[in-house]
């Protein structure tokens, strides 16, 4: 006998959408098929008529439980919001598995970044998600400043323990990494089967127009898309594949902004490089005109929001395979922290997004622009686990695959402040209108958000080794 059953649901799997039932023993999915073939009997039986059964969202881009910079919040000691909360939050929003960061980016009096160990930094963070995260999870290792050849050296054994990615920021005093160091990080984790998160901006750009727009009193925080802005995301991104050509890394462009750096993304993937881009949910709704509005800049999400064309761009770029993933750049803090800066160096990042993804790209996308089912599951799960060395154990409702599942009801609702669980008081979210909510959300095989309870456990969390496979970060695959 089964351990569940769900029965009746219009379920997307890899090969196909319709009608299904899905039987799970223990942790894993072990069988689907047409309504009625399989055993009679289960442990549990769940009725699904009327929902839309797919995969548990991953959310690949997560800043959990760190430091706020003082210059964004106006405050010290100010952290974004804990592990508990988060995962509760993205459970809730159909998010079985988050990927966040690890890396100590702690400063010493020389301003230069305290050394560590990277397998250090690894088990500091899986410490402070064990046993409180309701979801599993991953990190990304981010690799900052003048990285020593030391640190460069620990790469291949941190892949070979499952930490399958890392990150780079190309801007930002003092973690920039200058691209002399940046070439032996491609070469290294080239060579033992990683692939590169980059957040890719052109440094000069970013300090020119910021203090050009000083001296011009133009500094005012609606004015951020001119300084993160569409030539400095066409450089960058120019300079980064060009790298990666030479060093045959794979690359993963987070948070993609612009038109151009669609384009220069496709280009690389037309000539064979393996090279995939992100875009968060709210660069899909709003652009830099609605930073003028009151409390605009609460929209903001670095490198920055921009123009319609862009929004169009990264939309139709998901739809056509040109991008890959949906995420949120999740960064939670409360209303008042969020919204105290007002200047284009001091205007706080991040948004409580985590629990919203879900629902808001399958308005945007089944609804709006009638993408097809497994597209949506593409852009909000498997993308993301094939990519980042997860698939098919996450990303798919397939025999063998983790039970990770969530069921949509395709229902008009309204989001609302209220309705969220996050540690927040605010949301960029409050008033629209979503075409689908998630209504239950399975973590291998254990209900952990049912009728609007969380059933699940802060322990239930478990920490995910990753490695990308062979075919991901030598060709455009995905």
């Amino acid at each position: 006998m089964l351990d569940l059953i769900i029965r009746g649901g219009l379920v997307v799997t890899p090969h196909a959408v319709g009608e299904m039932d899905v039987g799970i023993q223990g942790e894993k999915i072990v069988a689907v098929g047409y309504p009625g073939t399989l055993a009679v009997g289960a442990g549990r039986e769940i009725a699904a008529q009327g929902k839309i059964v797919i995969p548990g969202g991953i959310e690949p881009h997560a800043h959990i439980g760190i430091p706020v910079p003082e210059q964004w919040a106006g405050i010290p000691e100010v952290m974004t919001q804990p592990p508990e909360a988060a995962s509760r939050a993205a459970a809730f929003g159909g998010v079985t598995t988050i990927i966040d960061f690890a890396g100590d980016l702690s400063f010493n009096p020389d301003g230069s970044i305290l050394s560590t160990t990277i397998m250090h930094d690894i088990e500091q963070r899986r410490s402070a998600f064990h046993t409180h995260s309701y979801t599993d999870y991953a990190f990304h290792y981010i690799l900052a400043g003048d990285v020593t050849p030391t640190t460069v050296g620990e790469i291949g054994e941190a892949i070979q323990e499952g930490i399958a990615s890392f990150k780079i920021f190309t801007t930002f005093h003092p973690i920039r990494v200058p691209y002399g160091p940046l070439w032996g990080i491609f070469e290294e984790v080239a060579k033992h089967g990683g692939i590169m998160a980059v957040h890719a901006e052109e440094d000069e750009i970013v300090r020119y127009m910021t203090e050009k727009l000083k001296r011009e009193g133009r500094a005012q925080g609606h004015n951020l898309h001119l300084v993160h802005n569409n030539i400095s995301e066409d450089l960058a991104f120019r300079h980064i594949i060009r790298l990666a050509k030479h060093t045959g890394v794979g690359i993963y462009f987070v948070h993609v902004t612009a038109k151009e750096g669609v384009a220069a993304i496709a280009e690389a993937r037309n000539e064979g490089q393996p090279v995939y881009g992100e875009a968060l949910h709210n660069y899909l709704q709003f652009t830099c005109e609605d930073y003028k509005k009151p409390g605009g800049t609460a929209i903001h999400t670095y490198p920055a929001i921009k123009f319609p064309e862009d929004r169009e761009a990264l939309t139709v770029g998901l739809m056509d395979g040109r991008l890959a993933t949906t995420a949120t750049d999740e960064y939670t803090t409360y209303r008042k922290p969020k919204l105290w800066g007002d200047t284009i160096e001091t205007v706080c990042g991040g948004h409580n997004g985590i629990e919203t993804r879900m629902p808001v790209a399958y308005t945007k996308f089944v609804a709006e622009r009638n993408v097809s089912l497994q597209r949506f599951v593409d852009i909000t799960s498997a993308n993301a686990a094939r990519i980042l060395g997860m698939y098919p154990q996450k990303g798919a409702i397939q025999p063998g695959s983790d039970a990770d599942i969530v069921l949509l009801d395709p229902t008009k609702k309204t989001i609302t402040v209220s309705d969220l669980h996050a540690d927040s008081d605010y949301s960029i979210w409050d008033g629209f209108q979503s075409a689908a909510s998630p209504v239950m959300t399975i973590l291998r095989g254990k209900v952990i958000v049912e009728n609007g309870k969380l059933v699940g456990s802060s322990t239930d969390g478990r920490w995910l080794k990753r490695r990308v496979s062979s075919e991901v970060i030598s060709k455009p695959t995905v």
